[in-house]
């Protein structure tokens, strides 16, 4: 489990050492979200032979959270609810732990805003809207950018607005796409992602115990905000024979404006191989992608899966 974070949905770096059954000495990184309870991630893992061990990444502080149930208690000013992270949920049910709420949410609240669509990037946050009573729809759009064309799709331009949870570090796209359709969105930030104190310490562990990886997987921008600057000092000139992966289009935006282009493009953070070429890279999931590297003595995940499960 995370320790030392300020959410109990933390980010962690898992430490995978593979099996004999797939092939020696080839230790990974794999940073994500973590909960308590098994992680899908690690158990998978550890069916194809690798070991997995946690390190905090990323913290997350939650804000604004009277002003957030505040726009909850007033569903008739919103045309639906968009989620697209789990740290949004966490947010409202930690607003739901006050007895006095989690009474108005139960008696009105939740029936009223299950009369209205809640749109939802991922099946783990769909999982979470379930958890609150709600019923969750465009789950398998899989980004923000489809989401946004799911919305679209479906509202009207100029009806309510939609309410929108979201963290500080949001990406522009899905309220873009919205503003340009006509359709109404309010924003209300809930949560702010800021680096482990101890993240760089334990990729500097790492770096002095496992030495330089030969391929290394990011799964958000944010993976690549707070780690990419430690991660270049630490390889020095050997960053250059690394192999770069993103999962997801952001994140393979967010590597070639930090001047290293992904060498591979992961379509999603699941485990099961994709058949679906994008842009040309090459497109796997997990599992297919780490036991096509055979030679690579090490390997790194850099992920915040959690959001996109």
């Amino acid at each position: 489990m995370c320790s030392g974070l300020r959410s109990p949905a933390g980010s962690c770096a898992v430490t995978l050492s593979a099996g004999q059954s797939v092939s020696p000495s080839l230790p990974a990184e794999f940073f994500c979200n973590k909960e308590s309870g098994p992680d899908p991630y690690i158990k998978e893992l550890e069916l194809h032979g690798f070991e997995a061990t946690l390190i905090p990444v990323l913290s997350f502080e939650f804000v604004s959270l009277e002003s957030l149930f505040e726009k909850l208690s007033h569903p008739e000013c919103y045309g639906g609810l968009i989620f697209t992270s789990p740290r949004a949920l966490e947010a409202i049910k930690i607003c739901l732990k006050e007895s006095s709420k989690n009474e108005a949410w139960s008696k009105s609240l939740k029936q009223r805003w299950n009369s209205k669509p809640v749109y939802v990037v991922g099946k783990a946050t769909a999982s979470l809207v379930e958890e609150i009573g709600l019923t969750p729809q465009g789950e398998q759009s899989g980004n923000a950018e489809k989401l946004a064309e799911y919305i679209c799709s479906r509202e009207k331009p100029n009806s309510s607005p939609l309410l929108f949870p979201c963290g500080a570090l949001k990406r522009e796209v899905l309220p873009t796409v919205l503003r340009e359709k006509g359709v109404p969105l309010e924003s209300v930030t809930v949560y702010q992602t800021t680096q482990h104190k101890d993240l760089q310490g334990s990729l500097s562990r790492y770096f002095q115990q496992q030495g330089v990886p030969a391929s290394i997987v990011f799964f958000s921008p944010s993976g690549v905000k707070f780690c990419l600057q430690h991660i270049q000092k630490l390889s020095g000139d050997f960053i250059n024979h690394i192999k770069f992966a993103a999962i997801g289009p952001t994140t393979a935006e967010a590597l070639e404006a930090a001047g290293l282009p992904a060498d591979h493009l992961l379509d999603r953070p699941g485990l099961a191989l994709s058949k679906q070429p994008f842009h040309g890279f090459n497109n796997h999931s997990l599992i297919p992608f780490a036991t096509e590297l055979p030679q690579a003595e090490k390997f790194i995940f850099l992920a915040d899966p959690y959001n996109t499960l």
